[in-house]
């Protein structure tokens, strides 16, 4: 495998020579993140640092389109991987039975991938700073589930561990 730097340098390459979509192909399989049930990539409009929004779109049961910020690649790269797992667990919970329908459960599993990157455990660490805002966000998620749902009560055990690694990157 190469190296992160190396990993790096070929992405820029990639990206400065206007093939960011192969840039996005190559980092699948160089992290061994193919998937057969993403259909592809599309562009979306850039991203500015305080706002990098990447969506999964397509019919519950058929294969997902992710689209990415056409500057996708102008950012620190380990969060912009972390970016594309989190829309890689949206892939597989809209396209493999049983298919996760609550918005709020969908977005937790999501959140929660980022900071302990179970699904995809070859992903770089992200800053202390992302981890507590992907910690903080996923608890948005978990609080709209509802007081002691059964949603709540599933992911009851996680939740702990959300607000462990908040303590720990707060001491």
């Amino acid at each position: 495998m190469k190296t992160f730097e190396e990993i790096k340098l070929k992405v820029a390459h990639f990206h400065k020579n206007g093939q960011t979509i192969n840039a996005l192909y190559w980092i699948l399989k160089v992290f061994k993140l193919q998937n057969k049930n993403l259909k592809g990539f599309e562009f979306r409009e850039k991203a500015k640092p305080e706002f990098i929004l990447l969506t999964t779109e397509g019919t519950f049961g058929k294969k997902q389109i992710i689209k990415v910020p056409e500057n996708i690649f102008e950012f620190q790269l380990e969060l912009m991987l972390t970016l594309i797992a989190h829309e890689l667990v949206h892939v597989n919970q809209k396209s493999v039975k049983p298919y996760v329908m609550d918005k709020n459960e969908r977005e937790w599993q999501a959140y929660y991938e980022m900071n302990f990157h179970v699904l995809y455990p070859q992903i770089p660490e992200v800053s202390n700073f992302q981890k507590k805002y992907f910690a903080n966000k996923g608890l948005e998620y978990y609080n709209r589930m509802g007081k002691n749902s059964d949603l709540q009560l599933k992911y009851a055990h996680q939740k702990k561990e959300v607000e462990d690694l908040l303590q720990s990157l707060n001491q």
